[in-house]
């Protein structure tokens, strides 16, 4: 495998990440994007048998900044450049969940990657909390200069970009610490006492300084942390990679990050990180055993870990009126809690915070909630509604108006139109989930008028005559006007782009009955139960002669997806393994499911020629999030080799 993949190197709840893996200027320190920083990083060693250095591959080439001052000096004068990168041959690489671990000749540097849990701010301990939300990356440098009989220099610094702050030298730490950083935001530190921070045009230019007042240098862009090792002697230096990033953070509402209650600069993250560091390591190295499943294949630990670190690097907490509020951005595009991508990490965060489940819950009830009319497809919206929540909470720092998504528009058919019907069982879905793990009796009974109110939603959308009802979505919002909802596949075609009788979400509705009959009482709990067989009847009944469930079940739409099978998992998860069984009450649903999947999962229709897995036979975009769950699904619940 190509060593050479770049891999978040995130602390939790900072929406921050130290990017390295591919060569050239494609990783760095970065603080809220959309991806990497695309800075320089500097990490080498001098010769051993010369004065020249080596330098691992993440950078882009040393350019002299000094030339953009000095108009006379001839920058077309070609010099012999006294750094040069490793061979790809000379570099070793181990990386899991816990770290990633580079080695080349006499040098070596891990970054590890800890803690895993977030803890609740509201139960926790300040001290658990300022451990788990410090704002650092701890990275070990070592430098084996054992087999040498000179001593030898070794380095570790950036280049910082993307700001209106300049890089300097942190002179302002307490004695025995050393950082070079980018105005009060990123930055590197060591507790190194001996370590030397410096600062010049380059890279190159730092390494061929020969006066030691020159390294603070304030014009330049590059900084390095320079450590010098004895002849004969292997040394392990600690590094801190820090962010930071104080007052009022966010638009729309004032918020701040969450961390700030405990340091108020970059400094203090460092040092607290640096005073950790065993601590971190340690937890790091635990991590790293506890996801080094052994019922994984080399490939599925290899997603497992990038899956975890980009969750890291994309969560935000934050301090709304002294109240947390978790925030998970959507990767590239940095909406805030997409619900529809909640849904699918909530097995993720139940297992390790489950806390951060009822966070995003509430506030989606408190905030990010309305009611809405229905019209049948071209009608107008004149039937009984109810409630529903947005897609989102608003984008890149910006929260979004109460009741509205950043996404959402009116009036459409497909992509950004409204995921109302979505939503609404996402939010069945979750809190029942959050519910069967945690047991918190105290929220689900200040939320049952919620699931009540979610139970008629979904009923109201499903026929306003109830002789008519057949347990799946035949309304839509009037919030799209005459328009249809789509759902969270709203880059695919119409095959799992149109929520109104779409076979993925009937099975999800399905779930979400089953879900409800079990948190409800009495005479609802009842229709609840009466709503799940119809929708069961309603889907089974549409499995065709050829041996496949349509789509869109009744709108004559021939597309085959394996997404059918994706709301099988809530029930699994919920322990009710009796509706999962081909002779219960539910059999012929799941006998329907079992021949879909067998029929679409051929070549040709939903495999690619390499057997990858293709969510729909007329759409090419396959996503491994919703793959994932269809796999565990087809391979636990339906015995699918």
């Amino acid at each position: 495998m190509n060593k050479f993949f770049n891999a978040f190197h995130s602390p939790l709840g900072a929406h921050s990440s130290f990017t390295l893996g591919c060569k050239g200027k494609s990783g760095g320190l970065g603080l809220e994007m959309g991806g990497p920083a695309c800075e320089d990083i500097y990490i080498g060693i001098e010769n051993i048998d010369n004065k020249n250095y080596k330098l691992f591959p993440f950078y882009a080439g040393d350019v002299d900044e000094s030339y953009r001052y000095d108009h006379d000096s001839d920058s077309s004068a070609v010099k012999e450049s006294i750094i040069s990168s490793f061979n790809d041959s000379e570099i070793i690489r181990e990386f899991n969940t816990g770290y990633d671990k580079w080695t080349a000749e006499d040098i070596s540097f891990n970054i590890f990657s800890a803690p895993v849990v977030a803890p609740d701010p509201i139960t926790s301990s300040s001290d658990e909390q300022k451990f788990a939300y410090c704002p650092a990356v701890i990275v070990e440098f070592t430098v084996d200069n054992s087999k040498s009989s000179k001593n030898r220099r070794a380095f570790f610094g950036y280049a910082p970009k993307n700001s209106t702050d300049s890089l300097n030298i942190m002179h302002n730490l307490p004695e025995g610490y050393k950082g070079i950083a980018r105005g009060r935001n990123t930055g590197i530190f060591t507790d190194e006492k001996l370590a030397i921070a410096s600062q010049g045009f380059s890279a190159e230019g730092i390494l061929s300084e020969t006066i030691l007042e020159n390294y603070n240098f304030g014009l330049g862009p590059a900084g390095l942390l320079i450590f010098d090792v004895e002849a004969g002697k292997k040394k392990t230096f600690n590094i801190s990679v820090a962010f930071f990033r104080d007052g009022i953070v966010t638009s729309g509402e004032d918020t701040s990050y969450w961390y700030t209650k405990f340091f108020k600069s970059i400094s203090e993250v460092a040092i607290y990180s640096l005073y950790k560091f065993e601590d971190y390591k340690s937890l790091a190295l635990n991590i790293a055993k506890e996801f080094d499943a052994p019922h994984l294949n080399d490939a599925q630990k290899f997603q497992l870990a990038h899956s975890i670190r980009s969750y890291f690097g994309s969560t935000q907490l934050l301090n709304w009126d002294n109240y947390p509020f978790w925030v998970v951005n959507e990767g590239e595009y940095r909406m805030m809690n997409t619900f529809d991508l909640t849904v699918d990490q909530l097995f993720f965060e139940l297992q390790q915070n489950p806390w951060t489940v009822k966070n995003e819950l509430d506030m989606f009830v408190s905030r990010y909630s309305y009611t809405d009319k229905l019209h049948f497809p071209g009608e107008d919206n004149i039937h009984e509604g109810g409630l529903s929540f947005t897609h989102d909470m608003g984008r890149e720092n910006h929260i979004s108006r109460a009741q509205f998504s950043t996404y959402e528009q009116f009036g459409l058919t497909g992509c950004f139109s409204h995921m109302t019907h979505e939503q609404l069982i996402n939010w069945v879905l979750c809190g029942a989930a959050y519910y069967n793990k945690t047991d918190d009796k105290r929220w689900l009974l200040r939320n049952l008028s919620i699931f009540n109110m979610c139970f008629k939603s979904m009923l109201n959308r499903d026929n306003p005559d109830p002789s008519k009802r057949n347990g799946i979505m035949g309304l839509d919002s009037s919030r799209t006007l005459k328009g249809a909802e789509i759902t969270t596949y709203d880059s695919l075609d119409q095959s799992l782009g149109q929520s109104r009788n779409n076979v993925y979400m009937a099975v999800k509705s399905w779930a979400s009955y089953l879900a409800l009959a079990d948190i409800l009482d009495g005479e609802d709990s009842s229709l609840a139960l009466e709503q799940a067989k119809k929708a069961a009847d309603t889907i089974s009944g549409f499995l065709n002669k050829d041996g496949y469930i349509p789509a869109i079940m009744g709108e004559n739409c021939d597309s085959k997806i394996i997404p059918a099978i994706e709301g099988l998992i809530f029930p699994h998860y919920f322990g009710m393994e009796n509706v999962l069984n081909e002779d219960g009450i539910y059999g012929n649903l799941i006998k329907s499911l079992k021949t879909h999947l067998n029929t679409v999962l051929k070549k040709g229709i939903c495999l690619y020629d390499d057997n990858g897995w293709k969510l729909s036979s007329s759409a090419d975009n396959s996503w491994l999030s919703k793959i994932y769950l269809c796999q565990y699904v087809a391979r636990e619940i339906m015995g699918v080799k």
